[in-house]
Formats: C-alpha cells, sequence, structure tokens
C-alpha cells in the first residue's frame, strides 16, 4: 500500500514538475522569445494611428507667380444602399454624369455600376466612391453637386475633402513643371526631380483607444506634427514663357509640325527664363492624354535631332580660336571631295563659285565648314572642340530623362558631316548652352532652372543656386569675333540666311539650320528639322534663343523653313527684349506731347498716356513699341475709356485695353480664361458693377444689363481653362538647306532620331 502511495505521489511530482517546466516554457517564449511580436499586436488592438498630411510645397517662377500648388479638392462617394432605399438609382446616375463629365453610354454604365455596387456577399455597400472622374474633383464642381442634390432631394450622395495639386498656369511651362496625379504620385518633370524636397514628410498621431475606437482620456498619446514641402523659386519668367508658347501655338495652327521645342535663357548666368515643348498638355487634366504614351516628355531634353548648320556655330568657334579663319580667304564654293564621298552645297552642289570664307558663312556654305574643320582643323582638334561645348555628355539642368546625344567619328565622312551639323545627334539644351559660350565671353555655364529653396513657413532662403562656369571653351577674343560673324549672318539683308530674324533697331546674331529628318534609319528627302539659334543685343546679350521645329508641313520644300521658324524666333525675341526693358538702339526714350515713356536703359515700366480720343491706332502705336500690347473691344474708331488709366504705370509686357465707342452699346466680352487681375481692368473699362467668386482664372460668367449699366458674375477656378492665342509675322523662306546627299566612300547614315 505504502508502495503504490509512493508510486503515485512520484507519478503526480513528476507531472507537477512536467506542467510547471511546460508553463515556464511557454512563459519565457512568450515573454522573451515573442515578446515583443505580442506586445505590438496587443498595442495595435488599443492604439491608433492617424496619419497628418503634409502640404506640397509651391512651384513658383522668379517673380513669385505661383505655378504650382495644394489646393482643396473633394472625392465624390454614394450609399448604394440608402439609394436604393429612396429609389433613387437612376435619377443619381443622370444627375451626377453630366456634372463630373460621365454623359456617355460608357461613362453611365460605369456611374450606375457604382451607385449599385455590392460586396461578396451580395449586398449593397454603404459607401463606393466614384473614380476616376468623381475623384478629387475642384471646388466648382462639389459646389454644383452639392446644389443638385439639395435641389432634387437626393439622398447617399457625399463630399470627402482632400487635396489636390493645382496648376494654375494651366499648360504654362507643363513640359517643365510636369504633374503630381491623383494618388499624389510625382511623375515628370520638376514636380518629380524635385519630390523629396516639394513632398515635405508626414507627421503622426498615435493614441490609445477603446472597444470602440475612441480616444482614452488617460490613455497614452504621441503626436508628430507634419513638416510642409519646401517652396521652389525658378528662373522661369512666367511673361517669356507665355511668348513662347503663344507663338508656337500659332506657327502649330498653321504648318502642324510633328514636335517643336524653344528655349530662351540668360547667356551670361544660363538660368532658363522659359522652356517648351509642342506637343503640350494641360497637368490639371492629365488623364485626357492617356492616347500620348509621351503626353508629358520634355523634350528639350529628352530629344535628340539632327542639328544642321546651326552647330556650323562649333566649327567657326574652332577654327577662329585656332587661328585658321580668315574671313578674306577665298574658296571654291559647290562640291568638295572627302576620302571618295562627295559633299556639296545646299543648292544643289552649284555653290556660287569662288567665295571668300565670310561669304561662305553668311550663305551657309557645307563646302567652307568641311575645309574649315575637317581639312583644317581635323578630326582630333574638332571633336574636341565639339566636346568642349558640352555635346556628347548631360549638361545636368535639374530635369529627369535628360540624354547625352551621339558623335560618331569613325569614318572620314562622318568627321565631314560633322562640321556641318549632320550625322550628329544633339539636345536642345546642349545647344542654347553651346550658343551662350559665344554670347557670354567663352564660357560654359551649368543651365539653372532653380533659383532658391525657400521655407514655407518663413519664406526664407534656404539654398540659392548660383550660376556656374563649367569651363571655359573659347577666349574672349575668340567670342567676340564669332559674335561679330554671326551679327553679319543676320544684318547683310542681300545674302545673309538669317536676315529673316533682322529686327529694326536691335542687333541680333543668329544661325539657322535646316537638317534632314532621319526615318527608319535613312535621311527623309521631303521631311525635315528647321531651327534657329541666336541671342541679342550681339555687342551686349541679354537673351540666347533657340527655336527649333520637327517636320513642319511645307510641302516637302526646305526653302520654305524660314517660314516657319523665323516668325517664332521674332516674335519670341522682340517681345522678350521690349519686356527685359532693352532699348533699341536709335530710339528715344523720352517725353513726348502727354506719353510719359521711361527713360532708363533697364526699364520696367511706363506711364500710361491718355489716349481718350485718340484713333484705335495711334493708341496700339504709342504702347505697342513699348512691350505692351493693346487690347480693344467696342465698335467706334476713337478711344472713350482705357485701363490702366492715365498717369497710372503699366508694367513692360502686360495688357492694356481700350474701349472704342460706347459702353452702352458694347457687348461685355467673354473673360475666360484671364486672370483676376484682367478681369478687373476689363471691368473698370466698362463701367460694370462686377462680382467675384473663387480665384484663380476665369470660367464662367453672368452678364445682367440694368437701368444702371452692367452687372457681371464672374466665377474663377485655379487653373486656366484655355490659353490665349498668339501670333507672329510670317517673313519670307529659308535659303539654309540640308547637305547634299553624299556619294561614294565609307560614311553611314546614323540611327538617330529628330527632335520628338
Amino acid at each position: 500500500m505504502e508502495k503504490r502511495i509512493r508510486i503515485r505521489s512520484l507519478v503526480v511530482g513528476v507531472l507537477f514538475t512536467l506542467l510547471w517546466f511546460g508553463v515556464t516554457l511557454k512563459l519565457y517564449f512568450v515573454q522573451v522569445v515573442h515578446g515583443a511580436e505580442l506586445r505590438a499586436k496587443a498595442e495595435d488592438l488599443w492604439s491608433r494611428e492617424v496619419v497628418l498630411e503634409p502640404q506640397r510645397g509651391h512651384i513658383v517662377d522668379r517673380n513669385g507667380h505661383v505655378l504650382a500648388q495644394d489646393g482643396k479638392a473633394y472625392t465624390v462617394a454614394v450609399n448604394p444602399r440608402l439609394i436604393h432605399e429612396y429609389g433613387q438609382e437612376e435619377l443619381v446616375v443622370h444627375t451626377l454624369a453630366p456634372l463630373l463629365g460621365m454623359d456617355t453610354p460608357e461613362g453611365l454604365e460605369k456611374l450606375r455600376s457604382r451607385v449599385t455596387a455590392k460586396n461578396r456577399e451580395g449586398k449593397l455597400l454603404a459607401q463606393a466612391e466614384i473614380r476616376n472622374e468623381g475623384w478629387k474633383i475642384d471646388r466648382q464642381t462639389a459646389e454644383r453637386i452639392k446644389e443638385a442634390k439639395e435641389k432634387l432631394g437626393l439622398q447617399g450622395i457625399y463630399l470627402i475633402e482632400g487635396k489636390k495639386r493645382y496648376y494654375p498656369a494651366g499648360q504654362l511651362a507643363s513640359s517643365v513643371i510636369g504633374y503630381v496625379d491623383k494618388d499624389d504620385t510625382a511623375r515628370s518633370g520638376l514636380e518629380l526631380f524635385f519630390d523629396d524636397l516639394l513632398r515635405g514628410r508626414e507627421g503622426r498621431i498615435v493614441y490609445e483607444k477603446d472597444a470602440l475606437g475612441y480616444e482614452l482620456p488617460e490613455g497614452r498619446a504621441s503626436v508628430t506634427l507634419p513638416e510642409d514641402g519646401k517652396h521652389l523659386v525658378l528662373t522661369i519668367d512666367r511673361n517669356i514663357q507665355l511668348f513662347i508658347e503663344e507663338a508656337l501655338e500659332a506657327m502649330y495652327e498653321e504648318y502642324r509640325p510633328a514636335a517643336a521645342t524653344v528655349i530662351a535663357a540668360d547667356p551670361n548666368t544660363l538660368e532658363i527664363l522659359g522652356m517648351a515643348s509642342l506637343p503640350t498638355f494641360d497637368p490639371n487634366v492629365y488623364w485626357q492624354y492617356a492616347d500620348r504614351p509621351d503626353f508629358a516628355m520634355n523634350r528639350a531634353v529628352s530629344s535628340q535631332f539632327e542639328p544642321g548648320s546651326t552647330f556650323k556655330i562649333v566649327t567657326l568657334a574652332g577654327a577662329v580660336e585656332e587661328g585658321l579663319f580668315d574671313p578674306d580667304a577665298t574658296y571654291m564654293s559647290g562640291r568638295i571631295n572627302v576620302a571618295g564621298t562627295v559633299m556639296g552645297d545646299h543648292n544643289n552642289r552649284q555653290g556660287w563659285g569662288e567665295i571668300t570664307y565670310l561669304e561662305g558663312l553668311k550663305r551657309s556654305s557645307n563646302v567652307a565648314f568641311i575645309k574649315l574643320g575637317y581639312e583644317m582643323l581635323g578630326a582630333e582638334k574638332l571633336r574636341s572642340y565639339i566636346e568642349k561645348f558640352g555635346f556628347g555628355q548631360p549638361t545636368g539642368i535639374e530635369l529627369p530623362g535628360e540624354i547625352k546625344g551621339k558623335i560618331d567619328f569613325r569614318y572620314p565622312a562622318e568627321v565631314a558631316n560633322a562640321t556641318f551639323g549632320q550625322g550628329v545627334t544633339v539636345t536642345a539644351i546642349q545647344q542654347i548652352a553651346a550658343i551662350s559660350v559665344v554670347a557670354n565671353g567663352g564660357n560654359l555655364m551649368k543651365p539653372l532652372l532653380v533659383k532658391q529653396v525657400l521655407d514655407p513657413a518663413t519664406g526664407e532662403v534656404l539654398e540659392s543656386y548660383e550660376p556656374q562656369v563649367v569651363r571655359r571653351v573659347i577666349s574672349e577674343q575668340t567670342a567676340r569675333e564669332v559674335r561679330d560673324y554671326l551679327e553679319q549672318v543676320v544684318s547683310d539683308q542681300h545674302i545673309g540666311t538669317g536676315r529673316r530674324v533682322y529686327l529694326d533697331g536691335y542687333r541680333v546674331a543668329a544661325k539657322t539650320g535646316t537638317a534632314q529628318k532621319v526615318v527608319n534609319g535613312k535621311y527623309a528627302q521631303d521631311r525635315y528639322v528647321v531651327s534657329i539659334i541666336g541671342f541679342a543685343p550681339a555687342d551686349d546679350p541679354k537673351i540666347a534663343l533657340l527655336v527649333v521645329i520637327d517636320d513642319p508641313d511645307i510641302g516637302g520644300d526646305y526653302r520654305r523653313g524660314g517660314d516657319v521658324s523665323a516668325p517664332v524666333f521674332r516674335d519670341i525675341m522682340l517681345k522678350s527684349l521690349r519686356y527685359l526693358g532693352v532699348e533699341r538702339e536709335g530710339a528715344a526714350f523720352k517725353e513726348s506731347g502727354k506719353v510719359g515713356i521711361a527713360q532708363a536703359r533697364s526699364v520696367s515700366a511706363v506711364t500710361m498716356p491718355d489716349l481718350v480720343g485718340k484713333s484705335v491706332a495711334e493708341a496700339i502705336g504709342a504702347l505697342g513699341r513699348y512691350g505692351i500690347a493693346v487690347e480693344t473691344f467696342g465698335a467706334g474708331t476713337r478711344v472713350t475709356a482705357q485701363y490702366p488709366a492715365p498717369g497710372e504705370e503699366a508694367a513692360i509686357g502686360q495688357n492694356a485695353y481700350v474701349l472704342a465707342g460706347d459702353a452702352k452699346n458694347a457687348d461685355f466680352p467673354d473673360v475666360t480664361g484671364r486672370a483676376m487681375r484682367d478681369v478687373l481692368g476689363i471691368c473698370s473699362l466698362f463701367s460694370a458693377d462686377c462680382s467675384f467668386a473663387g480665384e484663380g482664372y476665369a470660367d464662367g460668367q453672368i452678364v445682367t444689363r440694368t437701368g444702371d449699366g452692367l452687372r457681371v458674375q464672374v466665377t474663377f477656378s485655379p487653373y486656366r481653362p484655355a490659353m490665349e492665342d498668339g501670333g507672329g509675322e510670317a517673313v519670307g523662306s529659308a535659303d539654309d538647306g540640308p547637305a547634299e546627299p553624299e556619294s561614294g566612300g565609307e560614311g553611314r547614315k546614323p540611327d538617330a532620331t529628330a527632335a520628338g
């Protein structure tokens, strides 16, 4: 019996020991091995985290005009369960559809699927968002939905407030700025390149909660405030950018090119004053361009093309620097044999007989540059100058997707081709950097797009970007000589190929170019890339300008290239020089009667003259020469009212408004797309009682004529509905053409693609 008891006791003891050991082991694993994991899971059950979104930084032009900013947006959501209870499915669908731009068969079906959305169990949802058309809509659309909901007594429609990236200037500089999508993901341009800086840092609130999710009064809480993104101040000048895009739009309407690129820069600092690409896009509605995979592409940095004769500037500069260019020396133009390959001038290899090298430059003779670059400089030195000018390597501009172009020097024909810009590929940003070398006295500069980074709270400058010299390329003396030669290309109105960009009162230095477009690895005989590059004033350059137009509709006649490119160059250059306050040579900035004109060389504003009583033509002439555009309203012939008023200051480059005839009989104009400042001016002109709602650019108006006069209600949205049209003057046709195709030898066709 005792033995049995002892055995039982032993068994019980062992069992208790094992149990104790198991519990201890379990506790060890729970507390030590898996402790951290289990604590985290527990904390997750009784704690809650709320993310605090930062404001994305603004992007502004050099004068502080906002080009990109965050603003309020709204997402449309519906309650299918509640809508069904009220039997309003079709009413909700047909009410929302036109307001959200979904009034197509496909759109209606998509909207209907959200209004009747069910879960996996087949039960109607309590909430379903309307995407994409109802996702992050603007305030005006949200207000219209709210009004319709109240008017019709609709149930189950909600507006969820959030934020969205707005681009107040619409498509202006869109290829430079880029865009942020509705998921707050930066997709292109400066938005992408500076995303980390612009985005900021998220904040968080973490607090303890009860079973229902409410914060515990005595619970622990921690708060990390969000850090808003920094503001970017660009080198871009909104007015010069507008000049560029207006000129491009006018050209596009007539010639319908495949693509086009324009860059304007201060050649002394290489600050980019304006940069545009066609086709363009409006980043506010980026989803509308889904059929164009490259819609946001910035062709100034991401497209390569054969430059043609604009590249001759490099060969010329190298020959001058080496003491090889004698403007009075002569050669036989027409054709030349390069290692068995016959090359010739652009006029069917006829040439102009025995001419001087200076005349060869003015006529853009390919033979002259083959002799200078291939025979005199030689392959090694020619390539050295091409690389010194920055070709074949990225510039380092603050934009994504920059490519470096290509230089092929394997065969003698390729070396000879390169002397006049064939067989090499370049980017537009490389070209503007290269021409600035000549304009600024010989230094290659790094392009600048961003001037400053600002603290969003204080406006304090956190970082400044200063002009940066990459290297000296040519001497100041060489730069002066090349400037003088290029000015003669424009000023010689008899044979100069650049004569079509001559501007009365301004000294312009420029070079034209026409290159055969490469299609499927071969040169097309009737498709061209036409371009002009230059700067002004030639003796004291303030602005460098490049215009590249890819495959314009010129009927296969290269001689018409100047019809396309010259008006664009002239229009932009003239407006920009006036805007920058560059005085015409021989122009008298003096007091003339009642017209007060600023007298300083760097004039930025003029005193408005009294235009009332003058003819419309006199008013336009009085202000036009100072860079102030005059917009006329009314059907009369004499000015009856003006804005700005006499004696007020008007900035160079801004618009002035005049009324011709009686305001009572004149129709108040459509102000859609105009900024509030301009709308105020027009209201003042018509003595109209105007009221405004919203901010940004006008997107709607209601005009009422009463016994007391005009009453106008104008609504504004953060982005411009439509850009204004611009114009340019057609001036003749091009003399500068592509090289005649070579024959024989070992040369090969390049596989580069044209711009765009």
